[in-house]
């Protein structure tokens, strides 16, 4: 059980200076910036999975789906930009984000399926597959 516990080094002495310090530097970075949250659940006849995406767009989102997987893609570009009365920048600033997820959709209707996205929360409905049960039938013998 302890080896499921989150354990973070907390000695700092001169030794661990510079190890510190790289740490807390990547830290604030982008590089280990998480995927978008995701929620599944089982409603019987099929599942629901709900992504949050909160500051994107219906039209930033894109759902894929090849070989018996789902992928969900979301990017926003934004570019705000000042300038004064002879053309100059006073402010120009840009935000970029993307995000992509993959799930494995083996067991699933992939013609029933179907997206909303209301509020920054994508919901997915995925039907599940319904079993096809081989006939049996009799052969009569002459």
């Amino acid at each position: 059980m302890f080896g499921m516990l989150p354990f973070e080094r907390n000695n700092d002495n001169v030794f661990d200076t510079f190890d510190n310090f790289t740490r807390n530097f990547f830290q604030s970075s982008n590089a280990n910036l998480p995927a978008f949250r995701t929620d599944i659940r089982d409603a019987g006849d099929k599942f629901v999975l709900e992504a949050e995406l909160p500051g994107f767009n219906k039209e930033d989102i894109k759902l894929d789906v090849k070989d018996g997987i789902l992928t969900i893609s979301a990017e926003h570009k934004e570019h705000q930009d000042q300038k004064d009365d002879k053309g100059n920048y006073i402010r120009r600033e840009r935000r970029y984000g993307s995000f992509t997820r993959s799930f494995d959709i083996t067991g699933i209707d992939e013609s029933g399926i179907t997206a909303a996205y209301q509020n920054g929360i994508l919901e997915l409905n995925l039907p599940k597959a319904v079993p096809v049960v081989p006939e049996t039938r009799r052969i009569a013998i002459d």
